[in-house]
C-alpha cells in the first residue's frame, strides 16, 4: 500500500481520439522542385466496448448486501487518461438505477447510434445500449467533478456516481458513454453501456467492517469440538480428526489425521530421519488403539506430487545420480590420484529443484483436503490463526526428495546431504468468508508485536478454494490487520436518521427533513448541508462551490472535491496470541 495518495483533476492524453492528417514538405536550394508527402492516421479509443482489464475495481462490491445508502458508487479505470480521451469534459459517467427505473440492456449496431464513426469502426459493430430518461443524466455543470485521477502505486482514473442508492432495494450501476447525449431532446435517449454491476442496500451487517469483525466470533481454534470422551478429546484438542484409513493389507479402520496446521505451540521434537516408505512414519497409540497417519500422509503426498511434476523429478534424479557418481569416484580414487585430469562432477543442487521444494515447503500444490480434512474445522464466516507444523512440512518435502531412494545406502546418502530448503517458522491465518470474494483487493498486514511496528514478511497469500484465503508469514504472528485497498476509499455523505423504516426504493422520512444531507469537512467544525435533487442526486457542482467558499477559495477542481468527499478505508485489527495451549 502506498504511503501517500495524490488526487488530480484530470490526465489528458497526448492526442485525443480521432482522425488526423500529417504532411511534410522538403525544399532543396539547388532544385526548384518541392517534395511533399501526406499521411493520415487515427488515434483510436474504445468507445463502444471496454476490455475486462480496463476496469480496475468498483464500489460497492458486486453482489454486496451491505448498507451503502449514503455512499456514492464509484468505478476505477486502469487507464488514467480514459475519461478525457474524447474531449476536455469526461465522456464517461456512472448512472445508478433502482428496480423501478432500471433499463434493460439490448444489442444494436454502431451505425444505428446516430454518432459519426471513426476510421477504425464499422457500422456493423455490435454494441450494448440502454434507453434512459434524459432527466437521469448528470447536469453538465457536474461532469467535471465526477471524474478524477488517483496516484498511488498506480495511476488510475476514478468515476463517481452522483446518485445515492435506494435503501432497502437493489441498485444497478451502468458505465455509459455520454457522446452526443446532451444534443438529444427530452425523453428517452439511447446510451452505450460499457460495464454494469448490481448490489443491494439491505443489511448493515454485510458491510466490510461488520463482516470482518464477525470472523472472530467465538474465538475458536482450528479443531473439532469435544465429544465428552477424555481420550478422544485429547487428540481433538491438538487438531486431529478421525479419518477412514485403508490399510496396506486391505483392511479398513479409523485413524487420527492432522494436517500442517497446529492449534498450539509446536514443541520440541527430534528430527525425523529419511525413510523409504510412508509406513515408517505411522504411529500407533496403544492407549486408544489407533494409528496416527499425519506424517505418513504428508510423506506420501510429497512423493506423489513430485512424480506428477516430471521436470522436477527428472532434475532431482539427475542430481542424485551425479551425487552418487562423485561419492563412488571418491571411494575408488587412488591415494596418488588419477594420472590424467578428469572433469569435476558438479553436485550443486539445481535451481529448479531448490525452487520447487521451497514452494512445496510453503504448501504450494497441497490439495485442500490435506489442509482442512473436515469442513467443521473451518465454518463459514470464520478466521483461524495457525502455526505451521515444521515436522509435517519436513515429511512432505522429504517425500518429494525420496525419488531414487531405493536402498539403505540411498537413504544414508540423503541423510548426509539434507534437502537444500530453508524452512523458517511460519504462522498465519485461514479465512473463509464472503469478504474474500466481495473485496478481492483486501489488504492483510501481519506484525510480530501488538503495536504494529514489526511487520512480518509475507511468504504466501493465495485463494485456495472459492472464498477461502490462506496467508502465511515468516515469524510469530501477534497482530493481523485487514483493510481495504485505496481503490475502495469511497465517497459518502451523512444522511439524517430515519424516523421509520422506508418502503423498498423510497426515500425514508427523516428527523432533519426529507431529502437532506450533510458533509463534514476535515478542516471545519460545522458540516456543510444540502438538499438532495430528484432521484436522490447529490448537487455536485453546488456542493463543490460550498466547499470552495468554506475554505476561502474561488473554486476547487475534481481532485480536491474527491479528496473532501472521501471516506477512509475501514481497518479491522486482530490482536493475538490466539494460539491457546493444546487442550485449553
Amino acid at each position: 500500500m502506498p504511503d501517500q495518495i495524490s488526487f488530480l483533476d484530470f490526465r489528458q492524453p497526448a492526442l485525443p481520439a480521432g482522425d488526423y492528417a500529417i504532411s511534410a514538405t522538403t525544399e532543396i536550394e539547388l532544385d526548384p522542385e518541392v517534395f511533399t508527402a501526406s499521411r493520415t492516421f487515427t488515434v483510436g479509443s474504445d468507445r463502444h466496448r471496454l476490455a475486462p482489464e480496463d476496469i480496475r475495481a468498483v464500489f460497492p462490491p458486486p453482489g454486496s448486501l451491505g448498507d451503502h445508502a449514503a455512499v456514492l458508487p464509484h468505478l476505477v479505470l486502469s487507464r488514467a487518461t480514459l475519461p478525457w480521451e474524447r474531449g476536455e469534459l469526461p465522456w464517461l459517467a456512472l448512472l445508478l438505477f433502482t428496480p423501478e427505473d432500471r433499463p434493460e440492456p439490448r444489442t444494436t449496431t454502431a451505425g444505428a447510434l446516430g454518432v459519426p464513426l471513426e476510421g477504425h469502426e464499422s457500422p456493423d459493430d455490435q454494441v450494448t445500449v440502454i434507453d434512459v430518461p434524459r432527466a437521469l443524466l448528470p447536469d453538465q455543470a457536474d461532469l467535471p467533478y465526477l471524474a478524477h485521477v488517483r496516484q498511488g502505486e498506480e495511476e488510475n482514473a476514478v468515476l463517481i456516481c452522483e446518485r445515492l442508492p435506494a435503501p432497502g432495494a437493489t441498485s444497478t450501476v451502468h458505465l455509459v458513454s455520454l457522446e452526443g447525449a446532451y444534443d438529444k431532446p427530452e425523453g428517452l435517449i439511447t446510451l452505450v453501456t460499457l460495464h454494469s454491476w448490481r448490489f443491494a442496500c439491505l443489511d448493515p451487517g454485510q458491510t466490510f467492517s461488520y463482516l470482518v469483525r464477525d470472523l472472530a466470533r467465538g474465538g475458536q481454534t482450528f479443531r473439532l469440538p469435544d465429544t465428552g470422551e477424555p481420550r478422544a478429546d485429547a487428540f481433538l484438542a491438538q487438531g486431529f480428526v478421525p479419518f477412514p484409513h485403508r490399510l496396506r493389507q486391505g483392511g479398513d479402520t479409523v485413524s487420527w489425521y492432522r494436517g500442517p496446521f497446529l492449534t498450539g505451540p509446536a514443541g520440541e521434537s527430534p528430527e525425523l530421519p529419511p525413510v523409504r516408505t510412508s509406513d515408517g512414519l505411522l504411529r500407533f497409540h496403544p492407549g486408544v488403539g489407533m494409528l496416527e497417519t499425519g506424517y505418513a500422509a504428508a510423506w506420501q503426498l510429497g512423493r506423489l506430487l513430485a512424480l506428477a511434476a516430471p521436470d522436477f523429478a527428472t532434475a532431482l534424479f539427475d542430481w542424485k545420480r551425479a551425487r552418487a557418481k562423485r561419492r563412488l569416484r571418491a571411494e575408488r580414487e587412488p591415494a596418488e590420484g588419477y594420472p590424467l585430469a578428469v572433469a569435476e562432477i558438479d553436485v550443486t543442487p539445481p535451481e529448479p529443484v531448490v525452487s520447487w521444494l521451497t514452494g512445496l515447503s510453503r504448501l504450494h500444490g497441497v490439495p485442500f483436503c490435506y489442509l482442512v480434512p473436515d469442513e467443521r474445522l473451518l465454518p463459514v464466516e470464520t478466521i483461524r490463526f495457525l502455526r505451521l507444523d515444521q515436522r509435517w512440512v519436513h515429511c512432505l518435502v522429504d517425500g518429494a526428495y525420496s525419488i531414487g531412494r531405493l536402498t539403505p545406502a540411498d537413504a544414508l546418502l540423503d541423510r548426509e546431504s539434507p534437502v537444500p530448503v530453508d524452512s523458517p517458522p511460519l504462522s498465519g491465518a485461514l479465512i473463509r468468508s464472503d469478504v474474500i470474494t466481495g473485496y478481492p483487493g483486501l489488504l492483510i498486514d501481519a506484525y510480530a508485536d501488538q503495536d504494529g511496528t514489526r511487520p512480518l514478511p509475507l511468504v504466501r497469500r493465495e485463494i485456495i478454494s472459492g472464498n477461502i484465503l490462506l496467508c502465511l508469514f515468516e515469524g510469530e504472528l501477534q497482530r493481523l490487520d485487514l483493510h481495504q485497498r485505496p481503490e475502495t476509499l469511497h465517497f459518502a455523505v451523512e444522511l439524517p436518521e430515519a424516523v421509520g423504516p422506508p418502503e423498498p426504493g423510497e426515500l425514508p422520512e427523516t428527523e432533519g427533513g426529507e431529502g437532506t444531507f450533510t458533509k463534514a469537512l476535515r478542516d471545519r467544525d460545522d458540516p456543510l448541508t444540502g438538499t438532495l435533487a430528484p432521484f436522490r442526486k447529490i448537487p455536485i457542482a453546488d456542493l463543490a462551490a460550498q466547499m470552495a467558499i468554506a475554505q476561502g477559495l474561488p473554486e476547487i477542481g475534481s481532485g480536491a472535491f474527491a479528496l473532501r468527499m472521501m471516506e477512509s478505508a475501514e481497518r479491522v485489527t486482530f490482536l493475538t496470541p490466539l494460539f491457546p495451549e493444546a487442550g485449553d
